[in-house]
């Protein structure tokens, strides 16, 4: 994804929300809104929605990884500097 600086790490879908996410080794954690139409020959959706920060890189890594919240829009991310961070203004 365009949207980083450094290398993909996680990437993950709401369940039931038309929200998308990817973490990566620069720190950050990009939430998009996206869609996927049943007509094939229609491009798919994706709208940059917020970028996420909180962990620091140590010794080039960054967000390990990120998974929503099964039933609200909340997202948990773990990193490389020991921490685990809730968002859940998304």
């Amino acid at each position: 994804i365009k949207y980083h600086e450094r290398a993909l790490r996680s990437v993950g879908f709401h369940p039931r929300y038309p929200l998308m996410a990817s973490a990566s080794d620069d720190g950050s954690i990009h939430v998009f809104h996206s869609m996927v139409y049943s007509d094939l020959m229609r491009n798919p959706l994706i709208v940059p929605v917020k970028v996420l920060r909180g962990h620091s890189a140590v010794k080039g890594l960054g967000t390990l990884s990120m998974a929503f919240h099964p039933t609200q829009p909340w997202l948990f991310s773990a990193g490389a500097d020991g921490n685990i961070h809730l968002f859940q203004d998304l």
